[in-house]
């Protein structure tokens, strides 16, 4: 299948499930009503991060854009979906380069993906790309540093889960080799 074309579904899908369903629950860690804040786990910056590792920082800043716009219109956020997954489609290469081995033409026609960098690596890269994504969004939401407990538990609380659900993603859509097992 043209790579275009699977991107294009891939894109389609994640905001889909984001918009369909993550978008309806609201999650809270403890049935605490009072003192926990209430989040929704966000999973459409894996759009972004499971781009190609060609795609060139340009066209990454534009699907950043397209991607957090669209997330925008359905939330009503006043493009601070857009702003937080700009910020992380620029900073993507770079994060690659100083986590990979390799350089990133040397994985030609391929995407980071659990299947190509392993786990760890791969782990690693989404949870620091999420938990920036989400600093920036929830710091943008809260637009105070008057309760930085506060913002602090919403984002630990907010990138745990993301995780979790991307991680189950991963599971699901994601075709495994025996060896990386």
């Amino acid at each position: 299948m043209n790579i275009y074309i699977k991107n294009f579904f891939k894109f389609c899908l994640i905001v889909l499930l984001q918009v369909l369903i993550l978008n309806k629950i609201t999650l809270r860690w403890w049935a605490q009503p009072g003192g926990f804040p209430v989040f929704t786990p966000f999973v459409y910056p894996l759009f972004i991060l499971l781009l190609p590792f060609e795609t060139t920082v340009p066209v990454l800043l534009i699907l950043g854009f397209i991607t957090g716009i669209t997330i925008d219109i359905f939330m009503n956020t006043a493009g601070m979906h857009a702003f937080a997954t700009v910020l992380i489609a620029y900073l993507r290469t770079n994060v690659l380069n100083a986590l990979l081995p390799k350089n990133l033409s040397e994985y030609p026609n391929q995407s980071p993906s659990v299947k190509n960098i392993g786990w760890m690596p791969f782990l690693v890269y989404s949870g620091f790309l999420i938990l920036l994504h989400h600093a920036t969004f929830f710091t943008l939401e809260l637009w105070s540093l008057n309760n930085v407990g506060y913002l602090l538990l919403k984002i630990g609380a907010s990138a745990v889960t993301s995780m979790l659900f991307i991680i189950t993603y991963l599971l699901l859509f994601t075709r495994q080799s025996a060896s990386r097992l």
